[in-house]
């Protein structure tokens, strides 16, 4: 009887981990239940998630080729577009990817205000979304920089500055920042370096997200609190919506990818750096565009200031309050 239960204990224990990781998966994407009337909206959290994965990857392949050095950045990209064996579809995947991955989280984030998805018990999952949203901003930033053209230098020089108008300690952090006076070698290494560790930090975040919702459970349409009589489970009946969504989203992303890459981006950014020459129009990516179109109604430092903690303390009030 005890070699019986010896030989049970360590077989349990033996398969805890293939168990541990089928139980997992089938908790997460077979029976989870969720609430019968969840709309189309809600296919956008799981199109989120692909297109982190498809940054990712291919980031990750980018990083292979690409040289962090102000003389060698701009050239570095180049070659992967011309001489990197599928370089070019690579590289465009990966920098039209980045728009349709704001476009989706846009989507998102307003399906969650719109339905009230930030209040209770869901306050944890709103609180992770909105800190993935802040770093998804500052790597996107961050990898803009990285190609080393003419928008992208001047970017960088402008956002940086916005250091400047914290009292006292603004030019000294500027300073930190760029390694320098100005921006220079040192400040290419650094932002590259948080470019490539950001998104990984993001996908643990959107781990945490992911398991606080299924804790609390999804959110629907009408508000109520989901129950067993009017739930189903995630498989198959959301799982399909998911991949219908997931095709019709693809083809779009394939349409730009193949016809119009450059569509999104500044031909600016064409050109390679050169500190001496300022671009007529100054100009982020689109999903910063109205975060840099109140930046420019404010013509003074102290404008700026004041833009700089009212943006900030809006943000707060807004998406951290509590109903």
């Amino acid at each position: 009887m005890y070699t019986e239960k010896y030989i049970k204990s360590f077989k349990q224990k033996t398969m805890l981990p293939t168990d541990s990781g089928w139980n997992l998966f089938k908790s997460y994407l077979i029976e989870y239940r969720c609430s019968s009337n969840l709309n189309s909206f809600w296919n956008f959290g799981f199109l989120a998630g692909i297109f982190l994965g498809i940054q990712l990857v291919t980031g990750l392949h980018l990083s292979f080729w690409y040289t962090p050095h102000i003389d060698y950045a701009f050239d570095s990209v180049i070659n992967i577009m011309r001489n990197v064996k599928y370089g070019w579809f690579i590289r465009y995947l990966h920098s039209n990817g980045a728009s349709f991955f704001f476009i989706v989280i846009y989507i998102h984030i307003l399906r969650g205000l719109y339905y009230g998805s930030y209040r209770k018990p869901r306050t944890m999952v709103w609180y992770s979304g909105v800190v993935i949203y802040f770093l998804m901003m500052g790597s996107a930033f961050l990898g803009y920089v990285l190609p080393w053209g003419q928008m992208s230098y001047w970017a960088a020089t402008v956002i940086t500055k916005l250091l400047t108008v914290i009292p006292y300690a603004g030019k000294t952090l500027v300073a930190w920042v760029w390694g320098g006076e100005t921006i220079n070698n040192a400040t290419l290494n650094r932002f590259f370096c948080l470019h490539y560790i950001l998104p990984f930090g993001i996908a643990a975040l959107v781990c945490y997200h992911i398991n606080v919702l299924h804790k609390v459970g999804s959110s629907n349409p009408l508000g109520f609190q989901t129950g067993a009589r009017n739930t189903i489970p995630f498989y198959p009946y959301f799982i399909v919506k998911d991949l219908v969504a997931l095709a019709i989203i693809m083809i779009l992303y394939m349409y730009f990818v193949f016809f119009y890459p450059e569509y999104l981006s500044h031909p600016d950014n064409y050109v390679p750096a050169n500190p001496m020459v300022t671009p007529a129009h100054i100009v982020p990516e689109w999903y910063f565009l109205p975060f840099y179109g109140v930046l420019r109604s404010f013509t003074e430092n102290l404008g700026c200031c004041y833009y700089v903690c009212c943006y900030f303390l809006f943000i707060f009030i807004t998406i951290f309050r509590q109903k």
